[in-house]
């Protein structure tokens, strides 16, 4: 697998090998020696799924505490990805990086603990799955404004997004509680 670094620490873009053929294709989505070699030595403790229409955006989401790492991937569709960096120590403090993930590439992303994380659906639906190094602690859960002008996030929308009211009632970041490590 190829392994790309980017601009905010820790977070990473993930391109596994895919072996297409005829009948279609296969790829290994996580073998844990594989991933400790690329530097993902994370303890993932709990799965999950969701399916989303096109035009529905899930958060910005995180845990304070009890931050997650999270390993993130499109089975099915299209999305826009999205990372905002909430560790104050950090040199890209409030900065986001964004992907477009598909069923097609196979690639993933690697959060760390520490950053606030969400998707739009830019396909008719989404299946989309991704492996946390935490439990999901609904009362330490956090939401950040997906539209914080401060952070600028370019989704690539052209009407308003389909939103939870969670998702709707998110904090600005001068307001979010952060991570001071």
């Amino acid at each position: 697998m190829q392994v790309e670094t980017t601009a905010i620490s820790g977070l990473l873009l993930i391109q596994p090998k895919v072996f297409r053929d005829s009948r279609g294709f296969f790829t290994e989505t996580f073998q844990r020696q594989r991933y400790c070699d690329a530097g993902i030595v994370a303890d993932f403790v709990q799965d999950n799924f969701s399916r989303s229409a096109k035009g529905t955006l899930r958060g910005l989401h995180y845990q304070i505490p009890h931050p997650q790492g999270k390993l993130v991937q499109v089975l099915c569709g299209k999305i826009f990805d999205v990372v905002v960096d909430l560790r104050k120590p950090s040199p890209t403090f409030g900065r986001w990086l964004g992907f477009e993930l598909s069923g097609e590439t196979c690639q993933q992303v690697y959060v760390p603990p520490g950053c606030a994380h969400g998707f739009c659906v830019l396909s008719e639906t989404a299946d989309f799955t991704y492996k946390c190094t935490d439990r999901y602690f609904p009362e330490h859960e956090r939401t950040l404004l997906w539209n914080d002008p401060a952070i600028g996030i370019e989704w690539p929308l052209t009407d308003e997004p389909i939103l939870s009211n969670k998702d709707r009632a998110g904090v600005p970041l001068d307001r979010a509680e952060v991570y001071a490590e």
